[in-house]
């Protein structure tokens, strides 16, 4: 099964469970840049329930939209170091989080130029540390339909959807709750090498 899905900050479970199960992932590169998306937000679990990582974005000066392969980082904005002591406020006394911190610290002090590539070695990163088929396709015109299963429209921000997804222990669970799909960096630091099992064994509905 081939899909098409947006490349996004740190994927929600869902996502990820998306590509673990396809047997083609297909990112869409060649479309415009949408404002209030997963494009540049993660959520995590944190002491008060639900936090969200927001990437400050630089806009056109003339206002034209931008194409999301040209998107750049607001590095005035010292997101990256806010981010990873915020991952590290939320899950240092998760039960994996130590296990995967050094693989996953250099995204967090590198500099990033685009925002596109970043995402990419993002993906490429989780992929090899859930134990994934990291490899993948880029979309080379923009196509409004196409003929893989179409996930595009899953890294919307301003309507959540429940997904179904079956729950896992969270380490902060007792004081706020489950909460679904947060970023898969929630289920890599709580499962551990039982990330890549739970991912294939979700039932999604490819809508």
């Amino acid at each position: 099964m081939e899909i098409v899905v947006q490349p996004s900050y740190f994927p929600c479970i869902a996502q990820m469970a998306a590509c673990a199960q396809a047997t083609t992932v297909i990112f869409e590169v060649c479309d415009n840049y949408q404002k209030q998306t997963y494009r540049n937000r993660a959520r995590i679990a944190h002491a008060n329930g639900r936090l969200q990582l927001n990437v400050p974005i630089q806009h056109s000066r003339d206002g034209r939209r931008q194409k999301t392969a040209e998107v750049a980082p607001d590095n005035n904005f010292p997101w990256q170091s806010q981010h990873w002591k915020s991952l590290q406020s939320a899950y240092r006394t998760s039960p994996f989080f130590e296990f995967y911190e050094d693989d996953l610290a250099p995204l967090f002090k590198k500099r990033v130029n685009k925002l596109l590539s970043h995402h990419l070695e993002i993906y490429e990163v989780l992929c090899e540390l859930i134990g994934m088929e990291g490899s993948y396709e880029q979309t080379t015109t923009y196509q409004k339909e196409i003929e893989p299963v179409d996930l595009r429209h899953w890294v919307r921000g301003k309507k959540e959807r429940s997904y179904a997804l079956a729950p896992y222990t969270q380490v902060l669970e007792e004081k706020h709750g489950y909460l679904e799909n947060l970023s898969v960096l929630d289920l890599l630091f709580n499962e551990g090498p039982n990330a890549l099992s739970y991912l294939e064994r979700q039932q999604l509905s490819w809508a």
